[in-house]
């Protein structure tokens, strides 16, 4: 064995990079786990010190032991460290603090009994997803099973890159020009609504917006990742000059002023991994920096949601006060799921997961496909707001009860940690400038926010456009040599 072999280890690959050393390590553990759940409880406010407060106390410090061990480790785990980010900030800190003043950013319409069995299920849940990634570690390596590997075809490359500049400059035209996307996402949505009519509804400014933004966004991360990791991608100016265009496109429809804040996130995250896709310390900066992000920024950016008419003011009355907003609404409408299926409505039994899974399906061909599950709940509560949440947990729940919800959590749990491995194994040690799992695995963690908040209908119209954009460019070549160079 050579010398450079015995430095990569016996399976041809550099060995995992030591996890963080102990001086760092503790403020984080003490800060996450301890300082900040115990700070957010520790504040006046008029809320009772109930077993559902004692419940989320619990789910925060749960969720918040889970995150560090995803920063601390020595291996990127993107999908996983994004599923615990998020259980810990809109499962855990934020229904802890809305606990404590006393405040719900989403009418919660059943007894306190219902939150508290919605906080037990989300902590069964957390549970059930580290069971899964458990199991996942016992399967046989990935590189004892030699498979083609996914690589980007160079001709069909530059066919998704035509595709994304004719299907965004149509949105841009549709909508009147570069300027609406600078205003705010109300003025963006009523130009949008304009533009289509009414005949087109919610589904079709939800196509046309889909195709302008996510064939851009994937397109750029694919050029990206062949200037990364090739010298002579970097000096050919037919790679450079379209990339340089895609990022013009994509500072325009999926900038952060018209799109939902969770959409620019997963651009956000998309795009660091892609760029630093072997540094530690990125990895760890963006799960960090994502606590900060969540905490102080994504509360106070719900200005651009609105024009200046309708603008709401920020109220800070509080510390707590950016928590209790319609951003953390998850176990609030997750309480508002148990008690619409006890007021008479059950489960659905497969049918809301069925109509998200077949979302291309028209209602004129299928007549009883599922509503999505928000506007369901939201219609039952009474509410006309088009912005509620259905979380993951909801979703399963509604549809498959306890043990239902519990046994998709497991698989969730199982296929999250075998993504991630595949991403160490067969991405990071991976050099080739058209590895598809390098841009894929940065887009499902980044996207994961959306799918975890919900609704799954609405998060699976710019799903199937990613699939079909996926497809065009895919080719599957033994030993996994790439056709980019």
């Amino acid at each position: 064995m050579s010398t450079e072999a015995a430095r990569r280890g016996t399976w041809g690959v550099r060995p995992s990079r030591p996890p963080v050393s102990l001086p760092l390590s503790l403020p984080l553990i003490g800060g996450v786990v301890g300082a900040l759940p115990l700070f957010v409880a520790a504040q006046p406010g008029e809320g009772t010190r109930d077993t559902t407060f004692w419940l989320q106390l619990v789910v925060a410090c749960y969720a918040g032991v889970r995150l560090c061990a995803m920063v601390l480790s020595g291996r990127r785990r993107l999908v996983q460290g994004a599923f615990w980010l998020f259980g810990y900030l809109a499962m855990g800190i934020a229904p802890l603090a809305q606990s404590v003043l006393g405040r719900d950013p989403t009418p919660v319409l059943g007894p306190r009994s219902d939150t508290e069995l919605a906080t037990a299920l989300v902590l069964c849940g957390m549970a059930a997803f580290d069971v899964g990634a458990l199991l996942a570690r016992h399967r046989p390596s990935l590189r004892s099973r030699r498979r083609p590997a996914a690589t980007v075809h160079r001709t069909r490359l530059y066919l998704l890159v035509a595709l994304s500049y004719a299907a965004s400059a149509y949105l841009i035209l549709r909508v009147g020009g570069v300027g609406v996307f600078f205003t705010s996402r109300e003025g963006l949505s009523t130009s949008l609504s304009s533009a289509t009519g009414a005949e087109s509804g919610e589904a079709g400014n939800a196509l046309l917006r889909g195709f302008g933004t996510v064939p851009a966004l994937l397109s750029m991360l694919f050029l990206t990742r062949w200037l990364v990791t090739s010298r002579r991608a970097r000096r050919r100016p037919e790679v450079l000059l379209p990339w340089a265009g895609l990022l013009v496109i994509n500072a325009i429809v999926n900038n952060p002023v018209a799109n939902p804040r969770y959409w620019f996130l997963t651009v956000l995250f998309a795009l660091l991994f892609t760029l630093f896709p072997r540094s530690p310390v990125m990895y760890r900066a963006a799960l960090a920096m994502g606590v900060v992000i969540a905490l102080l920024i994504f509360p106070f950016s719900d200005r651009f949601r609105y024009d200046e008419q309708g603008q709401r003011p920020v109220e800070t009355g509080s510390l707590l006060e950016p928590l209790v907003v319609k951003d953390y609404d998850q176990v609030n409408m997750f309480a508002n799921t148990i008690t619409y299926a006890g007021d008479g409505n059950g489960h659905t039994y497969g049918e809301q997961l069925a109509g998200a899974a077949l979302f291309f399906v028209p209602r004129a061909a299928w007549e009883g496909k599922a509503e999505d599950t928000g506007f369901v709940i939201g219609e039952w509560m009474g509410t006309d707001s088009p912005n509620l949440s259905s979380p993951l947990w909801a979703e399963l729940w509604l549809d498959f009860g306890p043990l239902g919800m519990t046994a998709g959590f497991l698989a969730v749990g199982y296929l999250a940690a075998r993504t991630d491995r595949r991403y160490v194994q067969r991405t990071v040690d991976d050099p080739s400038p058209g590895n598809v799992l390098a841009v894929v695995v940065p887009v499902l963690a980044g996207y994961s926010f959306i799918l975890l908040r919900g609704s799954l209908l609405q998060a699976s119209g710019r799903i199937g456009i990613a699939l079909l954009c996926l497809a065009l460019v895919t080719t599957f070549r033994e030993g996994g040599r790439s056709r980019l160079s």
